[in-house]
């Protein structure tokens, strides 16, 4: 089936209860005939749906007479499907799960082992196995779940390091190309509601997540070509986290991807991140329309440490909620990927209309680069109001301790800025934006140490009645304030050393 008509067709079927829907004209050179995706219902190879008898082998024979046939749609009338076994996905197959189907794991420890990986160092465990899952595969071409159906780990998967015949995530694909996800609910994934790996052409819409009680909603990982619409993903680990390891031997490309109209949560972590595994380059990421309503870690956070480019990267229409570090960028030094990286870069990274409240004192907004030429470079703030916890006293302004093999917002100690905290950045620019707390801070509400080229223009800073300034430039080379004022509408109290002013255009 062709890629864009079979997703289509596949939708209309879901939407109308259709059994058979008419495919897109192939190529004129091959047939200009009009054909039908056809529907292999798992009923009539017998599958159970009663929640207990194991009807794995019954969607196993589906698929493979969907993918015999050359591609169809896998349907999962309502009722209960116990799966005890991995199933393996096969390309040109659709499952769709009507309203009241749901998919549930099991506690019998007969899903695949995970596999060997000679690359096992250069990740975390979860991400260097696949086989290890309720459904997986491996260049695979058009496949999907769709309709509005329910895939359930039923707290059967593991969040750990899994032992042989357990699985730690739901959906596991390597290197596919033509993926949709759309509709469907995952719940209680284990490690992973769905990790991809190597993919392209990734399409999804109304994708609802909830591994609130395991750990990750989604990992996209060196993939390309990705758009999600209206997702509702609530983790207790990282929502969406966007990746490149070196789980399948390469430094792989990531981006072309597109985040729109969807709500995020994380429990303990990152709700939409970049990172920590990042060997490969990151260009050309869109997030629009995004709210985020809780996150331990960091809200929007962006981190290379294993020698990642990230630049292109643009936050628009985001209202944040409850987390510890609204936005967070660091370089780190961890090098955790093969071929000998060097040090990451980020660059040309926008924030346009970005509302955030914090939850924490200790983890201001953050821009961390490294030393030399490893600088972050290039962050343009507009419309970018956050309110942050406030509630320290005075403290030395001096540098934080940083632990540069970590990526987490406590890798930096406590920020000597309630507000925003800039090292080793340069062309950094704040327009129309502002920083206040809930509760009297003694600390400044910014501090920049080791840069260049930073510009706040019409910036509202709230003032600590202890504060020794509001603004605090440290060995920046060309800053300049311009028509900025404290939440009274007095001028901002500036403090240099070792810095130069420039106010030119």
């Amino acid at each position: 089936m062709k890629r864009l008509a079979a997703g289509a067709a596949f939708a209309l079927a879901a939407v109308f209860g259709l059994s058979q829907v008419p495919q897109a004209a192939a190529a004129p050179a091959r047939d200009t005939a009009t054909t039908a995706a056809p529907v292999f219902s798992v009923m009539d190879y017998g599958a159970k749906a009663d929640g207990s008898t194991n009807d794995s082998a019954a969607i196993e024979k589906a698929i493979t007479a969907a993918n015999g046939a050359g591609g169809g749609i896998v349907r999962f009338p309502s009722g209960r499907y116990k799966s005890k076994n991995t199933v393996h996905l096969r390309s040109e197959v659709t499952l769709q799960l009507d309203s009241g189907a749901t998919i549930l794991g099991s506690s019998a420890d007969t899903y695949d082992k995970p596999e060997s990986n000679p690359n096992d160092d250069y990740q975390d465990y979860g991400h260097s196995h696949f086989h290890n899952a309720m459904f997986y595969g491996d260049k695979l071409t058009d496949i999907g779940f769709t309709g509005s159906g329910t895939i359930d780990g039923a707290g059967n998967l593991i969040t750990g390091t899994p032992d042989s015949g357990e699985a730690d995530k739901i959906i596991s694909l390597t290197r596919c190309d033509g993926l949709t996800l759309d509709g469907i609910t995952l719940r209680r994934g284990g490690h992973f509601a769905a990790l991809i790996n190597g993919c392209e052409n990734v399409t999804s819409d109304h994708l609802t997540i909830d591994t609130a009680s395991d750990r990750d909603g989604w990992n996209i990982i060196s993939t390309t070509n990705v758009t999600i619409t209206h997702a509702d993903i609530a983790a207790n680990d990282d929502a969406l986290a966007f990746k490149s390891d070196y789980a399948l031997g390469a430094k792989l490309s990531n981006g072309h991807v597109k985040v729109t109209d969807s709500h995020l949560s994380a429990k303990c972590c990152n709700a939409l991140m970049f990172g920590s595994e990042t060997c490969g380059d990151f260009s050309d990421y869109d997030f629009q329309g995004i709210t985020i309503t809780g996150a331990d870690k960091s809200g929007l956070g962006m981190v290379s440490m294993d020698g990642a480019n990230i630049s292109d990267v643009h936050y628009r229409d985001i209202t944040m909620t409850n987390v510890h570090s609204p936005i967070m960028q660091k370089i780190g030094t961890r090098k955790r990927c093969g071929g000998n990286p060097g040090v990451g870069h980020i660059s040309d990274i926008t924030y346009d209309n970005i509302t955030g409240t914090g939850n924490t004192p200790s983890f201001s907004p953050t821009l961390w680069g490294e030393s030399g030429g490893n600088h972050i470079s290039g962050v343009t703030f507009n419309n970018v109001n956050l309110t942050v916890p406030g509630g320290n006293g005075t403290m030395s302004t001096a540098v934080p301790s940083n632990d540069s093999d970590d990526y987490n917002p406590k890798s930096i100690g406590t920020r000597p800025a309630f507000g925003w905290y800039l090292h080793n950045a340069d062309h950094i620019t704040f327009n129309d934006s502002s920083v206040r707390f809930a509760k009297d801070d003694g600390r400044p509400a910014v501090i920049a140490n080791s840069g260049s080229a930073l510009r706040f223009d019409h910036f509202t800073a709230e003032r600590g009645s202890d504060s020794p300034a509001d603004v605090i430039v440290q060995n920046v080379s060309g800053y300049c304030l311009a028509d900025s004022a404290n939440t009274s509408g007095g001028a901002l109290r500036v403090s240099t050393s070792g810095s130069s002013e420039n106010c030119s255009s």
